[in-house]
């Protein structure tokens, strides 16, 4: 009996959270176990099962695709330990336990996070891939760089501890969306279908797929904050505030909607990659 889409994503997701677990197990040093705090600690596993969907669907071999899956993760996972921080959103829970800096102390979680982001790089850099990837691999390297780095989510950040939530405009909302939480999710797409040997009108089109599932993730997210009516310590943009709850739901489901069918129009949109779509439209 074949398996359904759900249980296929569960399937790559255990395999990605053994390789995760292998990667960070071995080392008993207390810089170690804040690592794996943070990082083996329920998460969704989005951006990496969107690797994973994307590579495969283009007949690429998992075991490329998998360290740079686990990579994002890192990155990714780096990112949160950081947000989490009192210099930036001084949170004290995640993933329903106490934040890294409330478990570990602020100076050991800073260094677990610098740790995450270099180790993704060493993952990357050692990974075996067959001569015919070796250039993909380098621009792959590349993208998740440029995309992680001062042009991409660190900028989205910087944007979100220093705008002015009071003077926000939509177009700057959409860009400090797309930096923030959607570079790692066209990271995702498009390194997926560099490692899957796409070609390359399909990588562009993987790299548009992502900008719109980005722009889609944070405005769920921030339905989601809106309507679960939690108080935020800092005053930090939201979408939902900016335009209101009925119009952010309709971006929400126009961006969706787009995303699906730039790849379903090429014959591109696997049952898996139609699944991890659609659950953003779940804002319940």
């Amino acid at each position: 009996m074949s398996l359904s889409v759900k249980e296929r994503l569960q399937e790559i997701k255990q395999v990605l959270e053994e390789r995760l677990r292998q990667i960070l197990e071995g080392e008993e040093s207390g810089l170690y176990e804040a690592m794996r705090y943070a990082v083996l600690s329920e998460g969704k596993r989005y951006r990496p099962l969107l690797l994973i969907c994307t590579g495969e669907s283009f007949g690429g071999s998992r075991d490329v695709l998998l360290p740079f899956a686990c990579a994002i993760e890192f990155i990714h996972n780096y990112s949160l330990i950081h947000d989490d921080l009192p210099s930036m959103d001084n949170d004290d829970w995640r993933r329903g336990q106490p934040t890294c800096h409330r478990a570990f102390g602020e100076d050991v979680a800073l260094l677990a996070g610098d740790s995450l982001l270099t180790l993704a790089f060493e993952i990357m850099a050692v990974s075996p891939v067959p001569e015919n990837l070796i250039s993909r691999k380098l621009e792959a390297i590349s993208e998740i760089s440029r995309l992680s780095g001062p042009k991409g989510m660190i900028a989205g950040q910087f944007m979100d501890i220093k705008l002015d939530p009071a003077g926000l405009n939509e177009e700057k909302m959409m860009e400090l969306m797309q930096k923030k939480t959607g570079a790692l999710i066209i990271a995702s797409t498009k390194v997926g279908a560099l490692l899957g040997g796409a070609p390359r009108e399909a990588v562009d089109l993987m790299e548009k797929f992502g900008q719109r599932l980005g722009l889609a993730f944070q405005i769920r997210d921030d339905i989601l904050d809106s309507t679960l009516k939690t108080e935020s310590k800092l005053n930090r943009p939201n979408f939902v505030h900016l335009v209101g709850l009925e119009r952010a739901r309709r971006w929400l489901e126009r961006l969706v909607f787009e995303a699906t069918h730039l790849l379903a129009g090429e014959n591109l949109l696997t049952d898996e990659l139609k699944y991890l779509s659609h659950i953003l439209l779940d804002v319940t």
